[in-house]
């Protein structure tokens, strides 16, 4: 039994990029897609059910990744820390804040999908989402430095998800805007002005 062949996969999914950071899922055409690729709808087809598919599988290695980002902060057990790394937690800095901007640009087309292109998706409310993840992990560590006594500022999670929502919305916009990378540099330098974190929590 013969091999299918896949040596088009990656003109299909580069094609496919292209087409949705420049038109958006909704009004992305598949037709315009196959011929950037150079193939025929029924190959296409053949390896993709439909446009939201193929939606999936351009951005699935950025999904991934960002999974990877969230796992690797939620399998700490915040009892197992320290008074000191409680409050590190909360503690800004560029080289920190760099880190971050580091990691999505690495991913930056996947990104800029997830952000501003994926409505009519399964991603649809990708914003939304994300800060709802890093919400709950975050409100473990809160809560865990409140229990120590380290601060006795009363904050909701709701609170708190409406405080993260501002601090991500920072960070998803440069990309939504398309900075280069000397703008989100600069950027950066803002955001660790704008939030301290240390003053919220009254650590």
């Amino acid at each position: 039994m013969s091999k299918p062949d896949r040596s088009i996969d990656p003109r299909i999914l580069t094609s496919a990029k292209k087409v949705f950071l420049t038109h958006g899922f909704q009004n992305a055409s598949l037709k315009e897609i196959c011929e950037d690729a150079g193939i025929t709808t029924g190959a296409l087809y053949k390896r993709y059910k439909g446009k939201e598919a193929l939606f999936n599988a351009v951005v699935a290695d950025t999904i991934e990744a960002l999974d990877a980002f969230v796992e690797q902060r939620c399998t700490v057990e915040t009892g197992s820390l320290s008074n000191d790394s409680l409050e590190m937690a909360w503690h800004m800095d560029e080289e920190g804040m760099l880190e971050y901007f580091q990691f999505l640009n690495k991913y930056r087309d996947g990104f800029i999908l997830l952000l501003k292109c994926a409505e009519g998706t399964a991603y649809s409310n990708f914003q939304h989402d994300w800060v709802e993840k890093m919400t709950g992990k975050t409100y473990e560590y809160y809560l865990e430095a409140q229990k120590r006594g380290l601060t006795h500022t009363i904050i909701s999670s709701e609170e708190l998800h409406i405080l993260l929502t501002a601090f991500w919305t920072t960070i998803y916009e440069p990309f939504i805007h398309d900075f280069t990378w000397e703008q989100i540099e600069a950027h950066c330098r803002l955001i660790c002005g704008l939030f301290n974190w240390y003053q919220v929590f009254g650590f």
